[in-house]
């Protein structure tokens, strides 16, 4: 009888463990189930909402981007052209020119390079503000007799060089005008203006004489009249 109890102790406990096994399996095979469904059905929307949206885009009638107005401006142009001026007078011509000088008893000598041309101041008064106003071609060049070794100036004057010096010796009105030079030829960078004359007639530019202005080495400023072949020093 013991033996028969134990045995049949023995197989209900192994019922039960079978049971309890089963049931086990059961609840960890339909949780993975459950999962595998919800991951599944996470999945499956997924590919069904692209799908839809697939097949809306697909099927919709394409909205056309909304249209962005131009700006019309009214800023300066990037190019800055400045606008031609309605006053057809000349401007006055402003620069820097090579220039050459020289002081005489009675006046002055220029040398002017850009157009090559030797001008003579002569003075009408002691205070040397104004007078006559000749121009001549520079005829001297390089490998020409300089000066007259045969001429000796008296103490504390100069006979004229180069170019100055060829017109002030074959030029006996400029050389009896001027009387001898106070100090020796200077080059140098100097201001020069030309401000034309003229007027306007039916629209058009006539040209008439006008003047230059050109600053002395020592500073004054020189104003020279095309119309009657005059000069002043400016105050």
């Amino acid at each position: 009888m013991p033996f028969r109890a134990t045995a049949l102790f023995l197989f209900a406990m192994l019922c039960l463990t079978v049971i309890l096994v089963g049931c086990q399996q059961r609840q960890v095979t339909e949780f993975l189930m459950e999962v595998t469904r919800e991951v599944t059905r996470e999945v499956t929307v997924i590919v069904v909402a692209t799908d839809t949206n697939a097949q809306v885009v697909s099927s919709a009638t394409p909205t056309p981007p909304p249209t962005i107005p131009v700006a019309t401006s009214t800023s300066v142009p990037a190019t800055h052209t400045p606008s031609p001026t309605l006053d057809i007078f000349p401007t006055p011509l402003l620069a820097q020119i090579i220039v050459a000088e020289q002081p005489f008893e009675n006046g002055r000598m220029f040398y002017i390079q850009p157009q090559d041309e030797i001008w003579v101041m002569i003075y009408e008064n002691a205070e040397g503000t104004s007078g006559q106003w000749r121009f001549y071609p520079d005829t001297w060049e390089e490998g020409m007799t300089e000066l007259d070794t045969s001429i000796a100036p008296p103490e504390g004057r100069y006979q004229p060089e180069r170019g100055f010096g060829m017109l002030w010796r074959d030029n006996v009105a400029v050389r009896d005008a001027l009387g001898w030079a106070l100090d020796t030829e200077y080059g140098h960078v100097t201001n020069y203006e030309f401000h034309a004359g003229g007027m306007i007639v039916n629209n058009a530019y006539v040209a008439g004489p006008g003047y230059h202005i050109l600053t002395s080495r020592d500073g004054f400023n020189y104003v020279f009249q095309q119309s009657d072949g005059t000069w002043q020093r400016q105050s």
